[in-house]
């Protein structure tokens, strides 16, 4: 999440935060696409992760890049800990342990996105490469000790960081160990949002497969293909999940409210303090009844921020955040948009997907979820492996992007962008390809991620 929302409007009342659902429905013909990527930031000459203070640190990047690309910056108290574009472009931010993020704007077509990321790539290098910073593309830190990283100075992290040991085992190294891609789509109505959440939720565990990207651990192969999914099967169960409910009859935005109310709430900002709530409820808030924070009243900017604290597989905002991916290279960012564009934006794939997963129960859902950190595209669903479906799912996603009919200036339409997706079927997973690269070329050592020009390395 690039920086929290401000909007001081009171709410007080359950209605008013359906309405609020309800204001994100757009026309097809306004459907965007955003795209979300961390990357690791590392020191070339010694593979160390950057601190914030420094000659050569977070802060000092962050000032870089705000010169370089003009944008306004995102403060915390007196830290610079992001940057957007105030002609509604995308931002930048910093994640727990340092991951740079780029959280893109929303664009027409994949085509952009590429433009987009190539853009972001090159600046970087323009500002990162005098500081000797490159950037690793990998589900999770391959080498570094959760002690070694440190930590932003951003209030709702040292929050989170207080709260997350009470409630599972894995939350500190889901803050400062991982990174992500994640692909944000639009709806048209309750009914279209429903569908596709469906639709998706089934098939995250396909996604977590098809970019499984986090192999090792402490420097060593850790047994999985996503530890990054892995270590979100034990955060926060009350917070995060396949959300078996939204397969029951009856969902749709109240439902949907009605979960969001009952996950124990981090922090209400006001002003520029977070206020330490952790654990309790915004039932209380909407009530002007909660105890650490007696009369207060909620807002629009307390909604839309504890929204942004619910990390389900797939996330609903007034988009759809698809959560299941590891990052990896930047054609890999690219097919993951595309893949979900494809499937989500033409009413006959999105019909077919449904089609596909509409006869799995929330049971056969979950162990999927759970067999995918380890046997990737192997796991298998009512007899059928996902590399199986994953063929089916591709196939419906390519005509999907046909139908579109979205070309570039020589001509091309989308469909390219998912030729990392055929490869993975054919060829095996990032995951796949670094183990091996891991037992021969690298004789039992990770250093070779850090190298430009390694599978996971940015080409900056």
């Amino acid at each position: 999440m690039a920086r929290d929302v401000s909007d001081s409007t009171l709410i007080t009342s359950r209605t008013e935060l359906v309405a609020w659902f309800f204001d994100g429905m757009k026309s097809p013909s306004q459907f965007r696409v955003g795209t979300e990527h961390e990357k690791f930031p590392f020191y070339r000459s010694s593979h160390a992760p950057v601190p914030y203070e420094g000659e050569r640190g977070i802060k000092a990047l962050l000032d870089g890049m705000k010169e370089a690309l003009q944008w306004a910056p995102i403060t915390d108290r007196d830290n610079i800990i992001g940057l957007y574009d105030e002609k509604g472009g995308g931002a930048i931010s910093l994640e727990p342990g340092g991951q740079f993020e780029l959280s893109g704007a929303p664009l027409e077509t994949i085509h952009e996105t590429s433009e987009e990321l190539t853009s972001h790539f090159a600046m970087l290098e323009k500002v990162a490469g005098p500081l000797d910073i490159g950037f690793l593309l990998i589900g999770m830190t391959p080498k570094w000790q959760r002690e070694e990283i440190p930590a932003m100075p951003k209030q709702r992290y040292d929050i989170m960081r207080r709260y997350m040991p009470k409630v599972g085992t894995r939350g500190l190294d889901m803050m400062f160990r991982t990174s992500t891609v994640q692909a944000n789509l639009d709806y048209a109505s309750e009914a279209d949002m429903v569908l596709k959440l469906r639709v998706t939720l089934a098939l995250q565990p396909l996604l977590t497969a098809l970019f499984a990207n986090s192999p090792f651990t402490d420097g060593k192969l850790n047994g999985l293909l996503s530890a990054r999914s892995e270590i979100w099967r034990d955060t926060d169960r009350a917070r995060s999940g396949m959300l078996p409910f939204a397969f029951e009859d009856g969902m749709g935005f109240e439902r949907y409210v009605d979960y969001a109310l009952d996950v124990p709430m981090y922090f209400v900002k006001r002003g520029e303090t977070y206020h330490d709530v952790a654990g309790a409820s915004f039932r209380d808030l909407l009530a002007g009844k909660l105890p650490q924070l007696p009369g207060e009243q909620a807002t629009l900017s307390d909604w839309a921020n504890h929204l942004s604290t619910i990390f389900p597989e797939v996330r609903l905002k007034r988009y759809l955040e698809m959560r299941g991916a590891d990052v990896g290279p930047i054609p890999a960012c690219l097919a993951l948009s595309a893949l979900c564009v494809g499937l989500l934006y033409d009413q006959t794939s999105l019909d077919a997907a449904w089609d596909l997963v509409k006869s799995w129960n929330a049971e056969e859902r979950q162990a999927l979820r759970d067999d995918v950190p380890r046997l990737g595209l192997e796991a298998s669903i009512k007899g059928r492996k996902l590399r199986e479906i994953g063929r089916e799912v591709l196939t419906l996603a390519q005509a999907g992007l046909k139908a579109r009919d979205k070309r570039d200036a020589v001509g091309r339409d989308e469909t390219y962008f998912l030729a990392p997706l055929d490869a993975v079927l054919k060829e095996g997973t990032e995951a796949e390809k670094l183990i091996a690269l891991y037992k021969k070329d690298w004789n039992g050592s990770v250093e070779k991620l850090f190298d430009q020009g390694s599978p996971v390395f940015a080409p900056v």
